[in-house]
């Protein structure tokens, strides 16, 4: 039996044309009775095609997607495209206005509420929306993320696993068509709650990305995030090429986060000290930086080692680290089937 939602829209799926309205989920605080949470939505729809859905800020401190996108809700004229795209560039509204990673509203990681609850808190509506009505309308999915305020991160566009070596591959090409520096292969150590995650489950070829980082707006970050989409939606059939487009990065080496040996956790709290820039090689065991005890002036940092040979693909942002914080992750060629 299908859940049913309370929310409602705007604009009208099975339109032709440009629509740029909202997707509103009835929302009663303190202040507002019967109010709603205005999510901004378009649909762009012109003749025959696939169905695209493109989603940014689904962490609110995360702005290269969000910016992308809505330059082509602004730009696109619907007679350029065959197909139809649903862009929701502020796919988590209440964490974008905020600033932050988690919303606001109910503290929660949409990113982590997937499949959702249409009767649960404000993210889980979000998030049973996108699984119930969204994806069953569509052919690919492209989830524009950053590193956010605590993680600088590489530029690239990530491949989520699927079990299906035909959808593996699907994903592959799209995410290679992409064209950003690197390719990585991440599975978030098995986690399955995730957009890009559900959207596989979902049969929907599907792309990610990581742009940057650090709470800012990567000017390098921006630009491949702006190229890239239209090379996706070229690819998919949706768009002509752009012959405008800069050349390809050529073949490359797919990287992988190899599960927990790729992440370099904080195991004390004080101040993390990296020793490598992004990008560094490095090697298992090889000393990764260390953790300086702020209040123990007498106390030897703590320092803390590389599980995994590769190159350093994310570094924490914020100095301070508490136990289990993320101070480093390390990216290594992926080893798996690309077929």
């Amino acid at each position: 039996m299908a859940r049913r939602s309370t929310a409602f829209l705007t604009v009208d799926f099975a339109a032709t044309g440009k629509q740029v309205g909202a997707l509103n989920i009835p929302h009663s605080p303190h202040d507002d009775a019967w109010g709603t949470t205005r999510i901004p939505l378009a649909v762009i729809a012109n003749g025959k095609g696939p169905t695209v859905i493109l989603t940014g800020g689904n962490h609110g401190d995360e702005y290269e997607g969000p910016i992308a996108l809505g330059e082509l809700i602004r730009e696109l004229d619907p007679g350029a495209i065959q197909g139809r795209l649903i862009i929701l560039p502020a796919l988590n509204i209440p964490a974008v206005m905020a600033g932050t990673r988690t919303s606001p509203v109910d503290g929660l990681n949409l990113n982590r509420t997937y499949p959702g609850d249409p009767a649960g808190s404000l993210s889980q509506q979000i998030s049973a929306f996108m699984c119930d009505v969204a994806y069953p309308m569509a052919d690919a999915f492209v989830d524009l993320h950053s590193g956010g305020s605590s993680l600088d991160i590489l530029p690239s566009a990530i491949v989520e696993p699927a079990e299906s070596a035909e959808h593996h591959r699907r994903n592959v090409e799209a995410v290679l068509a992409f064209d950003a520096p690197l390719t990585v292969v991440v599975s978030n150590l098995g986690e399955t709650r995730t957009s890009t995650a559900s959207a596989v489950r979902a049969g929907l070829t599907t792309v990610g990305t990581e742009m940057a980082g650090g709470g800012t707006v990567g000017i390098d970050a921006l630009r491949i995030c702006r190229r890239g989409v239209r090379n996706v939606l070229s690819h998919l059939g949706v768009m002509e090429p752009d012959g405008a487009q800069a050349p390809s990065h050529g073949e490359r080496t797919i990287l992988e986060i190899p599960g927990e040996k790729g992440y370099v956790f904080a195991t004390g709290d004080g101040a993390f000290e990296p020793y490598h820039p992004n990008g560094t090689r490095v090697s298992a065991g090889q000393p990764a930086g260390r953790i300086h005890f702020l209040d123990d002036p007498a106390r030897a940092p703590a320092e803390l080692t590389y599980g995994q040979d590769g190159i350093v693909y994310g570094r924490r942002q914020p100095g301070r680290v508490r136990p289990g914080n993320c101070c480093l992750v390390v990216a290594a060629p992926f080893r798996g089937d690309l077929a």
